[in-house]
């Protein structure tokens, strides 16, 4: 009798079958364990990033004293008169300066999206001379940092007389309806050169002008660029301080950022708890605009400057 025949002995064909006469496959790694891998590092990346958001909305609400001997997220003592406090802390509410605050960052918006659009226009769209070399300078000052122009900034609008006049936010507002954010001209030049220009051509051979071909094409079909402009526009200028500090000098005419500097006095006593409360109501009106434009920010940022 040959060994096959033998009950002790089984051939690798008849070893590798099941139940039913089939090969069996290989043993496969489930995805579970990559999955839950991955899972853990985006937590653990949540955590990190949110981790001071949570630990100032928790000092917002805690006494003085917690706030020194407690360096937990949450208090043990649940203290909203902080906002209250906070609210009512200087001889003008601090609801003033949320509105000079929006005021300013509104006011930025509208003069960076409508200048930055027609200059963005000129340098996508338009023939002039020597066009590539005010192009080539305008993204050269990207170069330069924002703090360097303070200074003959300042200079410039003193000599005009328009630091500590009757209007104390031109200097903050004038810069920005003179497209000098060069970001955001270029971010919409690339946007617009993704426009095909056949568009133009149809309606030119319907009469329309160079303005005519503006109004009619390209700025319905910009929106979100504009809208990508309008939300950096708000966030940036609603966070700024160091402008801001500089220009502005009466307590009516304070914005958020500067205003929040006032709970530190000159004998370094702070008001730790009414500050943070008012620094978490200051990003309230960042997260909602962000929120109520978030996709037309995520599109306008895969269609537009980002792209080589």
């Amino acid at each position: 009798m040959s060994a096959r025949s033998e009950p002790g002995f089984a051939s690798p064909a008849v070893a590798n079958e099941g139940v039913t006469g089939t090969p069996l496959a290989p043993a496969r790694r489930r995805p579970g364990t990559r999955q839950a891998v991955r899972l853990l590092i985006l937590i653990a990346i949540v955590a990190v990033v949110l981790y001071p958001l949570v630990w100032m909305v928790g000092t917002s609400v805690k006494s003085p004293e917690e706030i020194v001997n407690n360096i937990g997220l949450l208090p043990e003592r649940f203290t909203p008169g902080n906002y209250r406090q906070g609210w009512g802390n200087f001889d003008v509410a601090f609801g003033r300066f949320f509105l000079n605050s929006a005021l300013v960052s509104l006011l930025t918006v509208v003069g960076n999206a409508v200048s930055c659009l027609l200059a963005a226009y000129a340098f996508a769209r338009l023939r002039f001379r020597l066009r590539r070399v005010w192009f080539t300078v305008m993204i050269g000052t990207l170069l330069l940092p924002g703090h360097v122009l303070i200074v003959p900034q300042y200079i410039l609008f003193r000599s005009l007389g328009l630091v500590g006049g009757d209007w104390p936010y031109l200097p903050l507002l004038i810069p920005h309806f003179l497209a000098t954010e060069a970001f955001f001209v270029f971010l919409m030049v690339q946007f617009m050169r993704g426009i095909p220009r056949e568009l133009d051509e149809a309606a030119k051979i319907d009469g329309a002008s160079a303005f005519g071909v503006f109004r009619h094409v390209i700025l319905p079909l910009s929106r979100p660029a504009l809208v990508t402009t309008a939300i950096f526009s708000f966030i940036w200028t609603w966070n700024d301080f160091f402008r801001q500090l500089v220009y502005l000098s009466k307590l009516d005419d304070y914005t958020v950022p500067v205003a929040l500097t006032l709970f530190i006095d000159s004998t370094s006593q702070s008001a730790v708890g009414p500050m943070f409360a008012m620094s978490v109501l200051s990003l309230l009106p960042v997260f909602l605009f962000f929120l109520a434009f978030q996709r037309l920010l995520v599109e306008g940022i895969n269609t537009s400057g980002i792209k080589g």
